[in-house]
């Protein structure tokens, strides 16, 4: 498994009515494929999340869009940026994932996470927890599937979760790849450390040299070598041919946010807040940017979301040419 460079779609609300929103999914994933992008993702989410929008703006499950895009699409890896690890009893998850893996014929990644946004649990009926509770469940919850999806079958007694000999087949492979996401210098990192093939980092930009040297020494205190996990960065991109057009897209955008919450943030501040982890401009500007404030700094590759335009034709080929040489250097 390799991402250099992974393509997000958070945001379904451009689509003009439901019948019109998987098409323009299908034709995303589509495009991004012909771009040369290593895997498509969608959020594990019920509700849209505050930075993209209002809660009642469209969400797809998962892993049935992702069923999905197996069928319409041939080559790119597909996944989760990342799978609410709290949403899904553990063996079910290796099952699921692994049953995806068999539809794509071997192009599945197992993204996970902890879990984190509290409105979806409450919503839901799904137990929250404090912050130490979910990871001790994210924990055990990958003592399960890691084995379930090497062929083995985990008998497994712990606090959250409990196992006896779990079958997974079929399996097309033992190495499906598991994806870790988030920022978590102490909890995130060390379990990618134990447990991960690639380790998306969520973080403002200006953070990434510390997270590096943490990732560092979470992989020393595992006894791994840090050259054996793949890493990259969620970048939120806006590019255009018309460097103009996308700070206007920018702006648009921000506004929209600002809008959500009057007593909130202005645009000038979630301009300073939100650019931190936002690559805006012509291709020159945007490749400058990913190179300067993310790979110079050690990671491997970058995810993207490109919330304001990802969905206009043309955009992801765009996106495709400006990041794509700068991942696969050597």
């Amino acid at each position: 498994m390799s991402i250099r460079l992974g393509y997000q779609m958070p945001n379904f609300s451009h689509a003009a009515s439901p019948r019109e929103l998987f098409p323009s999914v299908i034709a995303q994933a589509r495009a991004a494929e012909a771009a040369g992008f290593d895997a498509a993702f969608v959020m594990d989410h019920f509700y849209q999340l505050p930075v993209l929008g209002a809660p009642e703006e469209p969400m797809l499950e998962a892993y049935t869009a992702l069923g999905a895009l197996a069928t319409a699409t041939e080559r790119i890896q597909l996944s989760t940026l990342v799978t609410g690890n709290t949403y899904r009893n553990p063996a079910l998850l290796a099952k699921t994932v692994t049953t995806l893996d068999v539809v794509s014929g071997g192009r599945a990644v197992l993204g996970i996470g902890a879990g984190w946004f509290e409105l979806e649990h409450i919503g839901y009926g799904y137990e929250f927890g404090t912050f130490t509770d979910r990871f001790r469940r994210l924990d055990e919850a990958l003592q399960i599937i890691q084995p379930m999806l090497r062929g083995e079958r985990p008998t497994f007694d712990g606090e959250w979760y409990h196992t006896r000999e779990a079958l997974n087949e079929p399996r097309v492979r033992d190495d499906l790849p598991i994806l870790l996401g988030g920022g978590g210098e102490k909890k995130t990192f060390a379990l990618a450390a134990r447990f991960a093939d690639h380790l998306n980092i969520i973080c403002d930009a200006p953070e990434l040299p510390a997270k590096i040297e943490a990732l560092r020494q979470r992989c020393a205190e595992a006894g791994r070598d840090p050259e054996t996990l793949e890493t990259s960065f969620l970048a939120f991109l806006i590019v255009d041919e018309d460097g103009d057009r996308a700070r206007k897209l920018q702006d648009e955008l921000l506004r929209k946010q600002a809008a959500q919450d009057p007593s909130g943030p202005s645009v000038d501040e979630l301009r300073e807040t939100l650019g931190r982890r936002q690559f805006v401009g012509d291709p020159d500007d945007v490749a400058e940017q990913i190179q300067r404030r993310v790979l110079d700094h050690g990671v491997d590759g970058v995810i993207v979301n490109m919330v304001a335009n990802g969905h206009e034709p043309g955009v992801l080929e765009l996106a495709g040419k400006t990041l794509g040489p700068l991942v696969r250097k050597g």
